[in-house]
Parts: C-alpha cells; sequence; structure tokens
C-alpha cells in the first residue's frame, strides 16, 4: 500500500480533472471520476482520505454528492473547488457537508498542495482521536495522565522565554516581558504589528502563560468572512436560522468557553458587526442567530490587527468605545527590520523546522548568507523570511546554503536601503558622483554573488573586462568581501 495519501477528484469537465491530476500527482495518489457514480464505486473500493469535488456538476451539486458521503463515509475529507463564492453556498457546505475547505477559482498550485497536503494531516489526527478514544474507555487514568503531559509541553512549548527566538539584546525582550507580566490577569489584550511579525505566536504565549491554559485556544480571522459567515461562526446559529441551517451549532465563543479566543485581523470588521463585538465584551453574552435568548459565556479576548486603530478611530472608521475595550493593553510587535540582530537566530530557527517538514538536511547559511538577510529589510517580515529560506533549502544543492540562493532583491540591499518601490536607489544619500558609485557597488556585489564570485561571468555580464571589474573591486571594497567568501569555503 502506497505511504501517500489517496486524493479522489470529481468533476465533470475533463481538462479539469487532467489539469488536477497533472499538478498533484508528485504529492499524492489520486482517483479521478468524472461523475458521482464513478466517485461512489471509487469510495466503495479504495481508501480515500481526501476528495475534491467541483460544485457545479450536471445532475447534482458538489455539497450535495459530500453531504450523501459524509454519511456513508464520514472519516473523508471533503473539500469544494468552485469559481461561484456566494456566501450562502459556502455556509451551506459547511454546515451540510461538513466541508473542511471552500476552494475558489482561480486557485495557485502551490496553495491547493498545501492545503490537500494539511486536510491529509487532519484525516491522520482524526484517526489518532478515534484510537485515543477507544483507548480512553479502556484505561482512562494512564490517558489522562499522557493528556496532561502533553498540555503540559504545549505550555512549555509556547513560554515567552524558549519560544520566541531572539537575542540577550533584542528589543523583543521588552516585547516577551510585557507579556510575562499581562498574562495571569483575566484582561483582554490588544496585538499590534506589521503582517508577519507573530501576532498569533504572541497571543498563543499569552494562552499558555494564563490559568486558562488547559482550555481551549481557538482562532478567528475577521478579515477573511463576510459579516454573514462571521457571525455565524463566532455566535452560532438555531437550526433554520438560514438556509442551511438544518442544526443547532455552538459558536466558537461558546466552544471556547473558560479558554481564550484570538481575534486576528479586527480592525477589518464592518461597523454593523463592531457593535455585536462590543455586546460580547461589555455583557460577557452573546445571542446565536434565529435565537431570542442570550447565553453566558467566559473567554478571555485577545485581538490583533495590522491597522493604526487609533488613527482609525480618529477618522471614524472603529468604534471608539470597542476599541478601549479591546485595548486594555496593547503590546505592539516590532518589524523584523528593527531585530536585526535577532535574524541570524531567527534564520536559523526556521531552517531547522523546514528542514524537518522538507525532509532535507543541510549544516546552515554561509556567513555571507546571514549578512545579506541582516542588510535586507524584510516587509513581509518573519512569514517573508520564512518563505525565502525554504526557496533557498529547496534549490540549494552544497552542505552550506549561499548567497548566491537569495532573491535578488534580497541581494541588492544595503543596511542604509529601505525596502520600496525603487529597491536599488532607494535610500541612497549624498551627490549624484557619490550615489551613483553607491548604486554600481550594489550593482556589483549583487552580480558577483549571484555568479558564485567567478570574476569572468560576472564581467561578461556587466560588460567589463577582468581587469576592469578587479579595478572596481579595489575601488569600492569588494576584494575584501571576497577574501572573506573564500576562506568561508575553506572552512566549509
Amino acid at each position: 500500500m502506497s505511504s501517500r495519501p489517496t486524493v479522489l477528484i470529481v468533476d465533470d469537465e475533463v481538462r479539469s480533472l487532467e489539469t488536477l491530476e497533472r499538478i498533484l500527482e508528485d504529492e499524492f495518489d489520486i482517483q479521478t471520476a468524472e461523475n458521482v457514480e464513478q466517485a461512489r464505486a471509487i469510495l466503495q473500493s479504495q481508501w480515500v482520505q481526501i476528495i475534491l469535488c467541483d460544485q457545479r456538476m450536471p445532475d447534482i451539486t458538489g455539497v450535495e454528492f459530500l453531504k450523501q458521503v459524509r454519511e456513508q463515509w464520514p472519516e473523508v475529507i471533503r473539500m469544494i473547488i468552485s469559481g461561484y463564492t456566494d456566501s450562502e453556498d459556502i455556509i451551506s457546505a459547511v454546515n451540510e457537508a461538513g466541508i473542511y475547505q471552500f476552494v475558489t477559482k482561480p486557485w495557485h498550485p502551490d496553495s491547493l498542495i498545501l492545503l490537500l497536503k494539511n486536510a491529509a494531516e487532519l484525516f491522520e489526527l482524526q484517526r489518532k482521536n478515534e484510537i485515543l478514544s477507544i483507548e480512553l474507555k479502556m484505561s482512562p487514568s494512564r490517558l489522562q495522565t499522557m493528556a496532561d503531559e502533553k498540555s503540559q509541553r504545549l505550555r512549555d512549548d509556547y513560554s515567552c522565554d524558549d519560544q520566541i527566538v531572539r537575542t540577550p539584546q533584542s528589543c523583543m525582550n521588552q516585547v516577551c516581558e510585557k507579556i510575562r507580566r499581562v498574562s495571569p490577569y483575566d484582561i483582554s489584550v490588544l496585538l499590534t504589528g506589521e503582517s508577519g511579525t507573530g501576532k498569533e505566536l504572541a497571543a498563543r504565549a499569552l494562552h499558555y502563560n494564563s490559568n486558562r491554559w488547559q482550555q481551549p485556544f481557538v482562532v478567528e480571522n475577521c478579515g477573511a468572512l463576510p459579516d454573514e459567515l462571521l457571525e455565524s461562526e463566532l455566535f452560532g446559529y438555531k437550526r433554520g436560522a438560514f438556509t442551511g441551517a438544518v442544526e443547532d451549532r455552538a459558536g466558537l465563543f461558546e466552544r471556547a468557553s473558560g479558554g481564550t479566543v484570538f481575534l486576528d485581523e479586527v480592525g477589518e470588521v464592518s461597523a454593523a458587526f463592531q457593535v455585536k463585538l462590543l455586546r460580547v465584551l461589555q455583557e460577557g453574552e452573546i445571542r446565536p442567530l434565529g435565537s431570542s435568548q442570550t447565553r453566558q459565556i467566559d473567554v478571555r479576548i485577545i485581538a490583533a490587527t495590522n491597522r493604526d486603530l487609533e488613527k482609525e478611530v480618529r477618522e471614524g472608521r472603529f468604534r471608539e468605545d470597542l476599541y478601549y475595550r479591546l485595548a486594555t493593553v496593547t503590546i505592539q510587535l516590532p518589524a523584523l527590520r528593527d531585530r536585526k540582530m535577532d535574524i541570524p537566530l531567527i534564520a536559523n530557527s526556521i531552517l531547522e523546522s523546514s528542514m524537518k517538514q522538507l525532509g532535507k538536511r543541510v549544516e546552515g547559511f554561509t556567513n555571507e548568507t546571514l549578512a545579506c538577510m541582516q542588510a535586507y529589510q524584510w516587509p513581509g517580515n518573519v512569514r517573508e523570511l520564512q518563505n525565502e529560506i525554504r526557496h533557498m533549502l529547496v534549490m540549494g544543492e552544497g552542505k552550506l546554503l549561499g548567497a548566491d540562493l537569495l532573491s535578488p532583491r534580497v541581494l541588492r540591499a544595503t543596511p542604509e536601503a529601505d525596502d520600496g518601490d525603487i529597491e536599488l536607489v532607494d535610500g541612497l544619500n549624498g551627490t549624484l558622483k557619490e550615489r551613483v558609485e553607491s548604486l554600481e557597488a550594489r550593482i556589483l556585489k549583487e552580480c558577483l554573488i549571484r555568479n558564485r564570485w567567478n570574476k569572468s561571468q560576472a564581467a561578461k555580464e556587466l560588460g567589463l573586462s577582468r581587469v576592469g571589474l578587479r579595478s572596481k573591486l579595489e575601488r569600492y571594497g569588494l576584494e575584501k568581501i571576497e577574501q572573506l567568501r573564500d576562506d568561508e569555503d575553506m572552512v566549509g
């Protein structure tokens, strides 16, 4: 039996089936069906972990078919792919067919592969949970001890002192100290900072260092859903509240009772929804959709945004009373460009986790690579750094990841430069002659690194003689960098 997850693709369009199969066959065992009859036959004869089904088919919709699948093969992870994004379709898919993911067209191959990998992991977790449930009936005391140990390990993983990677001189030390002081107190916290600065990691640290750490921690991205769906997700609903609401469902606030709710991108919610959210914080109660009764909840709210909420309040786009309810304590997460001393540690930490995920080992980075990383401004913060490192790991062939594997935008950076629309000239100061020379030095360095310091190739690319290139290296002090690179290669 293959160790790879089996994905069943159901689509009445042959070209779509062929395209999806071609993209996914390197990662998964693929089965295809042009209609639901073929799909049922495959499900009856083979062990399928994931179904990726088109929504619009001639005889039956994808949701209707997957609703039938849910009844007969409930363990299979069900996903819908559609070019239509009507909110009622999405709600119906989630509620009636128990859809794991609603994939909209056009989709990106890498994103789709990642979604399917996550779905395969969920399938395995479901199987493990079923086994644990059986064992729990047989030996509850032993499994309770195991669960407590796992909870403690999870708490240790999100300790402010261990999980947030930083140097002794890092500006993150003040942030971690603030998290440590605030965590034990049952007050709302607002996390601010650019996208990719680690706000969710900070939220988890707040939860797992609080008195609620053994209770649920749930996450909701407020910017990813329309008001109707966001309300049903957070507050829950009664049967018949809207089309597709075939049973009562508890919302995240109710399911997280005793724990913490993390509202990411809270600055994106509409003015109408802000009023509903304010009542939760003021009264500690919710009213599910379609219900006339309110329910008391006991949750701690941690919110996050990359917007300047004080400015949003001044300009009338965010309610002042809600802002002060959310921001009992505000913690600002610094951008990665303000933590340059942390970049080598963060990069090595990301590399270690990436090697485990991708199953590929290297010894680390060259000093030149780390220096280039520290010179770059990282507008996408840690998330951008993570993508860069994974790209380097995949493309690298040696024991060390050299600077030639970095993206051109990173290679062109200097410590003084800011990443902007005009990357090459941004941050240049001085007279015209000084600016031109600085730009020339930057281009020379980027070209040499990309050509692995092969001066013949670099000179040819730049239209220079080898003697002319050598002269410019000496003029701009780049021969020193070359010598450091040579010494480093000898050590490696």
